[in-house]
């Protein structure tokens, strides 16, 4: 995220408890691991049969769900993700390097007869980005989850890839009054249909939240809390974050950086906001965390590679830039 500075007071004891409690906050993420091919050009293709010049290219593990697992274990919390690749050199990679990140993967599960998740992304000198993505191919059902581990967890979070593994682990966790996060990226309508209803937190991104309610104003946040959603959320980028919670619409406007890099800011975002609201941190103190987790990952290069510690985020949050 990007833009103006909060107009928000500058957070105080929610800092101090979400520093304590970090270490002890266990999230559990599910859902997309991908294997990010990232080009850095000069301008996107205009339109049509066309040929540009890669100015770097870099390939690294992303997919929301993973990102955000990432994102908690870099913030000093204990991270787990619970996802599906194949039994491929792409797999075998991700796998590899979410360890290598200090993520649960356990229940990262590598299938023999499965195909990873790819995508090629293009990143223009704004940092902007441009995502074409291959979203893998897997069994659906999720039985072999250890849903015996979910009481455990501080907060869940699923992003809308794996609606069988998100259903059996939202259920599970709302059996055991866990929180549970949506990273409500685009998606099938019948898919949010399924999922909302056993969502806490639904944060959408403007255009997962067009195509759902064919709008992204206030209504449009009313509607999705209908399903039955405690906070319902979208992300606007450099215009911040809006929430609708106990029928009080709430606005987070962004922290003003001056963006390279946007690429995996979003998963950054649900992947501090589940850390904060795992630790028991108030809505509206866990979305200006998360915006300045965001807006931070955007001032650095690369997906997991620009995000920060808890304490970078923390000073950052307090200084308001």
């Amino acid at each position: 995220m990007s833009g103006r500075r909060p107009s928000t007071p500058k957070p105080g004891a929610a800092s101090i408890e979400l520093a304590a409690r970090a270490g002890k906050t266990r999230v559990v993420c599910l859902g997309l691991s991908a294997l990010d091919q990232i080009w850095r050009v000069q301008e996107f293709f205009s339109g049509g049969s066309q040929k540009i010049r890669s100015v770097e290219f870099a390939t690294m593990g992303g997919g929301m769900a993973a990102t955000a697992a990432v994102t908690v274990a870099r913030m000093g919390g204990v991270a787990s993700f619970w996802g599906r690749g194949g039994e491929d050199a792409a797999g075998r990679e991700m796998h590899q390097a979410l360890a290598g990140q200090g993520v649960d993967v356990s229940q990262f599960r590598l299938f023999p007869d499965g195909q990873s998740s790819v995508s090629g992304i293009v990143v223009d000198r704004s940092g902007e980005r441009q995502i074409v993505n291959f979203r893998g191919q897997f069994p659906e059902q999720a039985g072999w989850l250890p849903l015996s581990e979910v009481g455990a967890a501080s907060a869940v979070l699923a992003d809308p890839r794996w609606v069988a593994g998100a259903v059996a682990l939202f259920k599970a966790a709302r059996a055991k009054e866990i929180p549970t996060i949506l990273d409500a990226d685009v998606a099938d309508p019948e898919i949010f249909e399924t999922l909302l209803p056993l969502t806490d937190h639904a944060v959408f991104s403007e255009p997962a939240l067009s195509g759902f309610a064919g709008s992204t104003d206030d209504a449009a946040l009313a509607g999705i809390a209908k399903f039955g959603c405690g906070v319902a959320a979208v992300t606007r980028g450099a215009n911040g974050v809006t929430w609708l919670e106990n029928n009080v619409t709430h606005r987070q406007p962004a922290y003003a950086v001056n963006a390279i890099d946007t690429t995996g800011a979003g998963d950054v975002f649900h992947g501090a906001y589940a850390l904060a609201i795992g630790a028991c941190v108030e809505t509206a103190d866990a979305m200006s965390f998360a915006a300045a987790a965001a807006a931070l990952k955007c001032t650095r290069p690369g997906g997991r590679a620009g995000i920060a510690s808890l304490e970078d985020c923390l000073a950052f949050q307090r200084n308001g830039q």
